[in-house]
């Protein structure tokens, strides 16, 4: 079994931003596994999408 992977730097995660009518999922794939942040208020995740660093690299599926 091996021992999970340290992220050292915000860059190094691949995100995912998938919009619907009913809520705002932001996809985070590491090196196991595929971490999943539902909200349902659209104002806090324009926030949180505004708080993302510059460098990383986002996709945004519709």
């Amino acid at each position: 079994m091996s021992m999970p992977r340290k992220i050292e730097k915000i860059k190094d995660i691949l995100l995912m931003i998938k919009k619907n009518k009913d809520n705002v999922k932001f996809k985070v794939q590491c090196s196991q596994y595929l971490y999943t942040l539902v909200i349902t208020n659209k104002e806090k995740a324009e926030k949180l999408k505004q708080s993302l660093p510059p460098g990383l690299a986002v996709k945004e599926l519709k």
